[in-house]
């Protein structure tokens, strides 16, 4: 019998470890990792996580012509690579004590101003395992409600004070990838798996609370 393929966790010793620079929301390590008898360093992030959102309408909700499950996308200048991207929405897993599914519905609710009735784990992945520690886990969010207009007192940063949003068709998403016009990678993750997901996978996905390699 095959045996199932599964990434786990290991650790190889580590000799010395160092804090090079602090930042407000990573840092920056060195550290010196036994490989049997050889000795390696290694420079990365250590980063805390996050997660990230693919909310969904579908049916009766959708507002395209041809009935299109649609996606919203947020639209974001993302100062680094001096680029506006097209993204899913998304956040830091930066509050003490706080479990990935509150994380993701705080994220919906402060960039969608919405709820969602329904969510799933699309899927989970380590953004640069070579030079980084951050995980992140995919959410798909269904059966959503807009936040009442009282009840919106959320805290903007100054970027996202730019930030546009736009229901677009999954379809018409996942060709914008493939044509090179998206290239944030939780988006370009998030939206090829909700198309797998609504294709194959039924209700076969993984629940919130499923395990994750972090």
């Amino acid at each position: 019998m095959t045996q199932t393929i599964a990434d786990k966790k290991t650790e190889f010793p580590v000799v010395d470890s160092k804090t090079v620079w602090r930042g407000q929301v990573f840092s920056m390590m060195t550290e010196h990792v036994k490989y049997g008898s050889e000795v390696a360093t290694r420079d990365f992030v250590k980063h805390p996580g996050a997660v990230a959102i693919v909310p969904l309408r579908e049916g009766e909700a959708v507002e395209n012509p041809a009935g299109e499950p649609e996606v919203l996308l947020i639209n974001q200048y993302r100062h680094p690579v001096r680029a506006s991207l097209w993204e899913i929405p998304a956040g830091l897993l930066d509050v003490d004590g706080e479990d990935t599914l509150t994380a993701a519905k705080r994220e919906l609710a402060e960039e969608v101003e919405a709820r969602a009735g329904h969510w799933d784990v699309l899927v989970d992945y380590f953004t640069t395992p070579g030079g980084s520690s951050e995980s992140l886990r995919v959410f798909l969010a269904r059966e959503l409600q807009p936040i009442p207009t009282e009840e919106r007192n959320f805290v903007k940063e100054a970027e996202e004070a730019f930030m546009t949003k736009r229901w677009v068709p999954l379809p018409e998403a996942i060709t914008a990838i493939f044509d090179g016009r998206i290239h944030n990678p939780s988006a370009v993750v998030g939206l090829l798996a909700t198309q797998v997901a609504l294709q194959e996978r039924g209700n076969s996905l993984r629940t919130p609370a499923a395990p994750w390699l972090r």
